[in-house]
């Protein structure tokens, strides 16, 4: 196994309450609505230097969502933030309907997503969003690999026309891009070297590219080719990159922290057999059960979406076509 180690960074939230500073300097309109959740977003430094630019809502999601709404239609820039588990599950009315159907393009912040909350199980795991956001039309979709993916979403949410879902994590995030890297919304970002052809490409999203990246230097050092996309974004969708990729491939894997059934691996299944792209095909993400009870780190090493795991499933892919 290769000896591979990327560098450390902050936590993706750490980065977008530090990003959102910066930019509230020059811009009033820039505001956050918390449901008590101000500590766990890491918003309290904008709030001590900001106090007039934060509404705390309390534990109150679907308030949240409806006074969010309100304030952007009067032109504000309001970034909302709660529990992705309990914000698109208690407020989800609100977002399709005040938020999406409206028009308002609020920045719904999910925070603590997928696993994150570990062994507090079922109740604070948030496995379904990427599948309702995914049902309801008019609202934007993402979730950052890093810190610098954070820091380019962030900046360019702040005029982004649309509604927008952005998802983050809680755990310190190692760095995958180098500050050249081009972003945009909607436009997936390659982190291997482009080449004529590849044994696997591995399609991820969000805290689930690193692991992804980690497994394709595994697989590099046993002699493979591999390729990995970052596909920050499910809305808009980078069919492009996909379809480029994939053609190129043997086998493809999609990596995601969330359930199998609505997410990236769907999207990514739905786009390949409507374009008539047939490939060996594995989606790899929390199963259809009731998630085992651990930290985000054991949950992952048990579902296989460790460097080790997702070598294997690789591996395995390949020995069976």
């Amino acid at each position: 196994m290769a000896d591979t180690t990327l560098s450390l960074g902050k936590t993706n939230l750490d980065f977008f309450a530090q990003t959102l500073i910066e930019l509230a300097e020059n811009d009033r309109d820039i505001l956050i609505c918390t449901s008590d959740s101000r500590g766990s977003g890491r918003v309290t430094p904008f709030a001590e230097k900001f106090p007039q630019q934060i509404v705390e809502i309390g534990i109150a999601e679907q308030n949240l969502v409806g006074v969010s709404a309100g304030l952007s239609s009067m032109g504000k820039k309001v970034f909302t933030i709660s529990p992705a588990c309990f914000l698109t599950a208690r407020s989800l009315e609100q977002i399709k309907n005040d938020v999406a159907y409206s028009d308002h393009p609020v920045k719904i912040i999910g925070i603590s997503a997928g696993v994150s909350y570990g062994a507090l199980g079922t109740t604070h795991h948030s496995l379904h969003d990427f599948a309702v956001m995914q049902a309801i039309n008019n609202i934007d979709i993402v979730a950052p690999a890093d810190n610098f993916e954070t820091q380019k979403v962030i900046q360019a949410a702040i005029n982004h026309p649309r509604p927008l879902y952005i998802r983050f994590g809680k755990k310190a995030m190692p760095h995958l891009h180098n500050v050249e890297t081009y972003f945009e919304i909607g436009k997936a970002i390659q982190l291997t070297p482009n080449q004529d052809s590849y044994d696997v490409v591995f399609i991820a999203i969000g805290e689930t590219v690193a692991p992804a990246f980690l497994a394709s230097q595994d697989l590099v050092s046993e002699g493979l080719k591999c390729c990995v996309l970052s596909v920050h974004s499910l809305r808009p969708f980078d069919e492009l990159a996909v379809r480029q990729a994939v053609e190129k491939s043997k086998v493809v894997i999609t990596v995601e922290e969330h359930s199998i059934n609505g997410g990236l691996g769907s999207r990514v299944a739905s786009f390949l057999m409507q374009a008539g792209i047939n490939r060996p095909f594995k989606i790899v993400g929390i199963p259809d059960e009731h998630t085992v009870t651990g930290s985000q780190g054991e949950i992952f090493k048990h579902y296989g979406i460790s460097p080790q795991g997702l070598a294997k499933t690789a591996t395995q892919l390949l020995e069976q076509r």
